[in-house]
């Protein structure tokens, strides 16, 4: 078995030992959980550069990851069935997503929220698979060895770091959001070169070599530093810029997705004497990735690793959430796995699940091409949101590369599309900026807690795998009913909400050649070709969106809820799309753009939507709606009644705020 050794350095009480109704009282399990594997064993055959790893004296690559395990004291009481959370920047997100839990610091004890996953029955676990994860406690990661030349030296190479600041900076960290860099390996290399875009598909200007340098500021003075770039006039907020630039060592990145495969096949059948804490208890195990780690999924699914070394099932079900069509640099020489940017392996073809020919390249590929070739293809629920359709190239899931007909969708994939909500969890009360990373927005954030239907997705995940029960239709935005339209159809309905604007430009995705050998660049940075179609989900004359599944606060609506939110002026890029975190590439937060409050204020201000106050009679005609709608979404099996009273209570705050507010819109050229 690839699992040579699972170090528990810790065991400890989960929750301070609170007790979850009849399962009981959970445990946490955190150490180092050691790896070996074949680098010719066909099961490992996509993982760029294995074979240029060390190999030890039985020839197998070896490495090691951070590992926690929550489960319960008395596994007989559990549900028998792993949740593998995939981390997002070495932090796992499924106790924020699924269990309404904070978001607390790593190196904060674990929140259980309302314990969902602990009621259920799961054992959740956790294990690091990025080896650039930051050096901040409580983060875990992947310690993975470096391939190397024939000669046993190091590989040197190029690669590109992306930046896009939210204010004017004269110094830049080579990573995304403080991870791992890798330095360059000549501060005074006449190579590297600095370019800038007024926005992401924009020409690229040069900045000439003596305007910046390998260094930090220290004291108020440049300090040569192999990590930082440093620019005396500054890096200008709003601005793209691209750092090209030559490195040495080479981490064989894709080792992540095997210490994925490779533990949650060890949880599931591993023995005792093994030292597998969960030996002879687990039946089924299933995995959740939002967003980073969501794109994680899908790579795990396109590179073939669903089946161990033995041939044997690793994860029976899937969530990648809010992933979109997108990928990452979670398999290739110089990766950087944080990175969001567009003109990196996040966005290469192919994006849809079954093989489609490219008509301009030729290329024929699919998502689930060597799973289904290797026999194995897990259950799959894909969950995405608006922002997947407006900057994640979401239709070309399910839309052919022309953009002119809808693709058939295996059985064992699902699409659930939570229509107007934005890619981050939104939140009820109101608010246009973000202090701990610089972002601030023309209207209110997306306010949209979508939680419930990701809850209701796991359970019909759960029951779909263990019993064979079908879960609910596919929903999201189709060609043959009309409800997939292009952005400018969209953009018709918004021009008529008085001092709103529209994303300025639209993110596209562009074909892209990295050069003739998958994994490792030739092209650096790749060179760009045409652009594929972008279709995203037509609206109703209030601008929220007809595709997919429905909150009941959008279907019941005080506002227009979108995927998309704009850069305002005082962070620079006025109209560009705004990223909610990292270096441009199209995480985005959304909007809510709220109904006049009044008959009198829609008049006065020429807004062609109705007032709160023409919609509806009270707020208790208002939470009857809401409560209808939420019954509804229950009875189609896409909620839990469980959740009704919080979507209630949410909605009922929503209403307080929007109700008695006056809207204060930004001025158009904001």
């Amino acid at each position: 078995m690839a699992v040579t050794e699972i170090d528990i350095q810790s065991r400890q009480p989960f929750a301070h030992g609170k007790s979850f109704d009849s399962v009981g009282a959970y445990e946490q399990l955190d150490g180092v959980v050691r790896f070996a594997v074949d680098p010719d064993d066909p099961a490992n055959s996509t993982v760029t550069d294995l074979k240029l790893a060390p190999r030890n004296a039985q020839g197998l690559v070896e490495f090691s990851s951070d590992f926690r395990i929550v489960l319960p004291v008395d596994g007989a009481k559990g549900s028998h069935r792993l949740v593998f959370d995939i981390l997002n920047r070495g932090r796992g997100p499924i106790l924020k997503n699924m269990n309404y839990a904070p978001d607390l610091p790593a190196d904060q004890p674990l929140d259980p929220g309302d314990g969902f996953l602990m009621r259920q029955g799961y054992t959740v676990a956790w294990c690091g698979w990025q080896c650039d994860a930051p050096d901040v406690p409580g983060v875990l990661r992947l310690y993975s060895p470096e391939a190397q030349n024939p000669d046993g030296t190091p590989i040197t190479g190029q690669l590109t770091v992306t930046f896009q600041p939210n204010a004017n900076v004269r110094q830049q960290f080579l990573s995304d959001r403080n991870h791992r860099p890798y330095p360059s390996n000549n501060l005074e290399d006449p190579a590297a070169y600095l370019t800038f875009q007024e926005h992401e598909d924009g020409p690229e200007q040069i900045v000439p070599r003596e305007q910046w340098s390998f260094a930090r500021l220290e004291n108020g003075k440049p300090v040569p530093d192999a990590n930082y770039a440093y620019k005396e006039s500054g890096f200008e907020a709003g601005k793209v810029y691209q750092l090209i630039y030559s490195t040495t060592g080479a981490p064989i990145v894709g080792l992540g997705l095997v210490a994925t495969r490779d533990l949650g096949s060890f949880l599931k059948y591993g023995s005792a004497q093994q030292g597998n804490p969960c030996a002879g208890d687990l039946e089924y195990a299933f995995s959740f990735g939002s967003s980073q780690s969501g794109r994680f999924l899908r790579d795990l699914l396109y590179h073939g690793l669903t089946k161990d070394e033995a041939g044997r099932p690793a994860l029976d079900g899937l969530i990648p959430h809010v992933a979109g069509a997108k990928h990452g640099e979670f398999n290739q020489r110089f990766a950087q796995p944080s990175t969001q940017a567009s003109r990196t392996y996040n966005n290469r073809f192919p994006f849809s699940d079954l093989d489609q020919t490219d008509p301009e390249t030729g290329q024929t590929d699919g998502i689930l091409t060597l799973a289904l070739q290797r026999g194995f293809v897990p259950k799959v629920i894909n969950t995405y949101t608006s922002s997947e359709y407006w900057a994640g190239g979401g239709a070309m899931m399910h839309i052919d590369l022309s953009g002119s007909r809808d693709l058939a969708i295996p059985d064992q994939i699902r699409n659930f599309h939570f229509g107007g909500c934005q890619h981050s969890l939104g939140e009820t009360r109101l608010q246009d900026r973000n202090p701990e990373n610089g972002t601030h927005g023309q209207h209110p954030f997306n306010c949209v807690d979508y939680r419930p239907l990701l809850r209701g997705a796991l359970v019909s995940l759960d029951r779909w795998v263990t019993s064979g029960q079908v879960p609910p239709a596919s929903r999201y935005p189709r060609l043959d009913n009309d409800t997939a339209v292009t952005p400018n159809k969209v953009t018709e309905i918004f021009s008529k909400i008085p001092r709103t604007n529209t994303p300025n430009p639209v993110r596209r995705f562009y074909r892209m050649d990295f050069g003739p050998e998958s994994g490792i660049s030739a092209n650096v940075p790749p060179r760009r070709g045409s652009n594929y179609p972008i279709l995203v989900s037509a609206v109703d004359q209030d601008g929220n969106e007809l595709a997919g599944i429905q909150m009941p606060l959008i279907a019941v609506p005080l506002a227009s809820y979108t995927g998309w939110s704009l850069r305002h002026a005082n962070i620079g890029g006025t109209g560009q799309t705004l990223a909610s975190g990292g270096a441009t590439g199209g995480t985005l937060l959304g909007s809510t753009i709220p109904f006049p409050a009044t008959r009198e204020e829609r008049e006065a201000t020429g807004d062609p939507r109705l007032s709160i106050e023409e919609r509806y009679a009270s707020k208790e005609s208002y939470l009857d709606q809401i409560r209808q709608a939420a019954q509804q979404i229950i009875e189609q099996d896409y909620m839990l009644s469980e959740d009704l009273d919080r979507v209630i209570d949410q909605a009922s705050e929503h209403y307080d705020e929007l109700s008695s507010r006056v809207r204060q819109p930004q001025a158009a050229d904001n």
